[in-house]
């Protein structure tokens, strides 16, 4: 039996199009926005989020327009992995093998923590072919 892969959507509006690309601005809220204790507990957030979006056809929108971006749910969650999930494995790997070695705690900590400095570095290295990886599309919003 084969898994769909369902679309994940966000509302979002065109901000700018250049050529065949437009930057899409989407406005990401925290469970806590929508909350009616978000003001005892102070935890609100909102986060503005930008994207770019290569169009098919650019004549079909406008700057300022609400569309819905699109991705596919795999993508969603391989960039759960990359971005969060291996960044832990690295840094919980580094810091048992560290202190199995016989290192110090607190030396096992701090080295652990700066491992995720180059992992970071890598990552933003390959932002290219990672964003290649990554592909969002448009719809106009319902």
């Amino acid at each position: 039996m084969s898994q769909v892969d369902t679309p994940i959507e966000h509302p979002g509006i065109i901000t700018k199009i250049e050529g065949n690309t437009a930057s899409i601005m989407i406005l990401s809220q925290s469970a806590c926005v929508s909350c009616q204790a978000k003001g005892a507990c102070n935890m609100s957030e909102m986060e503005e989020k930008n994207v770019d979006v290569t169009l098919s056809d650019p004549h079909l929108y406008k700057i300022g327009q609400q569309v819905n971006v699109i991705m596919k749910q795999s993508q969603g969650n391989l960039a759960v992995f990359l971005g969060y999930i291996l960044p832990f494995i690295v840094l919980l790997s580094t810091l048992i093998g560290l202190s199995a070695s016989g290192y110090s705690e607190g030396f096992s900590g701090l080295i652990s923590l700066g491992i995720l400095a180059p992992y970071y570095f890598v990552l933003y290295r390959f932002r290219n072919k990672l964003q290649a990886t990554f592909s969002f599309s448009l719809e106009p919003f319902k």
